[in-house]
């Protein structure tokens, strides 16, 4: 956490169109989304015409659960759209952003997870929301702190006050972070 600089967020101008997500990359016919699920499958789906992905299974980490079929999933940027324009993205370059969002270079960046704790989470920090699995609190918040490392964001006062109030629950070990830009 002492790699994370505290600033107060700002959320002025923030649309969530400014941050251009689920790109096809590397052209092989699969956006961003499509690419998460294929590597987060634990029975992998079948891929249709258009990546299109049917049947598969998938585990939830933030509520504990097993879901049958990518309709019951969203993919949840870590730290969301929203809260790196509070912490600094909204400096960035349209490029930068739409990077951010399609951040496939370091797997804590982007999540399956059910649909129902995603939208429960929205644009809330850890100050704010945990995951309602409380075996996953440790790797939320450790995932958290790296994708704000790797992309070099802020955390508020609240944040870093949640942050390392339930830090002391995790055990302190080492992690390595890739810096994107």
């Amino acid at each position: 956490m002492k790699a994370l600089p505290v600033a107060d967020e700002n959320r002025t101008g923030y649309q969530r169109t400014s941050f251009k997500h689920w790109i096809d990359a590397d052209k092989d016919g699969c956006n961003t989304r499509a690419e998460v699920l294929k590597a987060e499958a634990f029975m992998t789906p079948e891929q249709g015409p258009k990546c299109k992905l049917t049947g598969g299974r998938w585990y939830s980490e933030y509520d504990d659960q097993y879901i049958d079929g990518a309709s019951g999933l969203d993919v949840d940027h870590r730290v969301p759209l929203a809260e790196a324009w509070d912490s600094g993205a909204s400096s960035w370059t349209a490029a930068e952003r739409q990077a951010y969002a399609n951040d496939l270079g370091d797997d804590r960046a982007l999540i399956a997870v059910s649909a129902k704790s995603n939208r429960s989470k929205a644009d809330q920090d850890p100050s704010t929301w945990m995951p309602p699995a409380a075996s996953d609190h440790c790797d939320y918040l450790r995932d958290w702190i790296v994708v704000k490392v790797r992309w070099q964001l802020a955390i508020d006062p609240a944040e870093h006050a949640a942050l390392s109030k339930d830090l002391t629950n995790c055990p302190n070990a080492p992690v390595k972070v890739t810096l994107a830009r």
